[in-house]
């Protein structure tokens, strides 16, 4: 169990909230992440590249002169790969890149992953009231209230994602919000810095804790 102090809008020190999670064993740590990482990002690949071969280009039906007699190398289609405008051989054709992971490692994996960031984890209150309307400015000026440097990259974990609080965030290149329930392991490794709302963090301990 770890203590998580809470900050205000104003970064002031207002409370006090646990973080309690079922994480991998430390000599396993590392391996199950890293198993988790690679399913997210090669399961994010389409696999839609696609060539046709010769049999699949359009025309070249006939053969282009006679075998014999002409002095040209002898040739079949127009289609060839050899040819200008013909099939291409062993191209890429569409592949499913999936990795199965069983539904328990890849919630052992995030809860790992998230523990391991206890350090770069800044717990706040709930700031959707202080954005009436959008104001990307009052946001950055919030996170340097929040001791977060300008170049840093911040994840923003909240249990609802306001209107006004998505657009204020979505100006800002190094700074990412997503829900509580859809927390996923590339997010939590990719940022330097970690926001979360305390009832988000009540959720992220209340979800992925089975």
């Amino acid at each position: 169990m770890v203590n998580c102090v809470i900050k205000n809008w104003q970064g002031e020190n207002v409370g006090e909230t646990t973080l309690e999670l079922r994480v991998a064993k430390e000599e396993n740590a590392s391996h199950i992440v890293h198993r988790a990482l690679v399913r997210q990002m090669t399961n994010s690949r389409q696999g839609n590249a696609s060539t046709k071969t010769r049999g699949e280009v359009r025309g070249g039906g006939r053969k282009p002169w006679r075998q014999k007699g002409t002095g040209r190398a002898r040739a079949g289609s127009i289609r060839s790969p050899l040819w200008r405008g013909g099939g291409v051989i062993f191209g890429p054709k569409p592949k499913d890149y999936n990795i199965k992971m069983n539904r328990k490692e890849r919630r052992l994996a995030l809860r790992t992953a998230f523990n391991s960031r206890q350090e770069d984890l800044i717990v706040v209150e709930d700031f959707a009231p202080q954005f009436p309307k959008p104001k990307t400015k009052e946001l950055v000026i919030a996170l340097s209230r929040w001791s977060i440097s300008g170049g840093a990259k911040v994840l923003v974990i909240l249990k609802e994602i306001a209107q006004n609080v998505h657009l204020s965030a979505r100006n800002l290149p190094n700074l990412k919000a997503i829900k509580a329930n859809n927390l996923n392991v590339y997010d939590l490794l990719w940022a330097d810095k970690i926001v979360t709302t305390a009832d988000a963090l009540a959720e992220i301990q209340e979800v992925y804790n089975d």
